[in-house]
């Protein structure tokens, strides 16, 4: 998994995996959902991040297992 934010673009992408993207679907105004070959979401894209989240919390990410 890649999660990316591009200031410049004001974006915020999360890659669940490297299958080719076949088909995007915007669910949401500024939520993008890229699927695969088999229908299955691989990647999630948020356009205008900065109206979505403060600044601070795209300086750290955290990840949680369980």
């Amino acid at each position: 998994m890649r999660i990316r934010v591009d200031r410049e673009s004001d974006v915020l992408y999360i890659r669940l995996d490297e299958s080719d993207i076949v088909e995007s679907e915007e669910v949401d105004p500024g939520v993008i959902l890229d699927f695969n070959a088999e229908g299955k979401v691989v990647g999630i894209e948020m356009l205008n991040i900065s109206n979505r989240v403060t600044p601070d919390s795209l300086r750290v990410i955290q990840l949680e297992t369980a």
